[in-house]
């Protein structure tokens, strides 16, 4: 990977990590819906910045909620906001991937 393109690729990493830690808690959330006294799981995350040894990204991790009960339509809204957030950084990755074939397209081109 090229030092201009790893950290787009490592923030879009680190999203699609997060995206689907955020769809198994609320797909266990669903599971665990109608069990007695079971506490909602969520999951924060945080932006991580960037720095000159490592790019930026997302910290996700698991929380509990401190009451029972679960909405199936927060749940919804979770899943959802879970696949748009996944698919958006497969995009990420996607021109990523474009824009480093055209440059390593161009230096091929450069040496002939």
């Amino acid at each position: 990977m090229s030092p201009l393109t790893a950290p787009a690729a490592s923030t879009a990493l680190s999203g699609l990590n997060a995206a689907s830690l955020r769809m198994a808690a609320s797909a266990n959330n669903v599971a665990n819906m109608n069990t007695p006294g079971y506490r909602r799981l969520g999951v924060e995350q945080a932006a991580l910045p960037s720095s000159s040894t490592q790019p930026g990204g997302v910290a996700a991790s698991v929380t509990q909620a401190s009451e029972p009960g679960v909405e199936l339509t927060e749940e919804v809204v979770e899943q959802k906001m879970a696949l748009y957030s996944f698919k958006a950084n497969v995009l990420v990755l996607q021109t990523q991937d474009e824009m480093q074939r055209a440059l390593l397209g161009r230096r091929v081109d450069e040496r002939v």
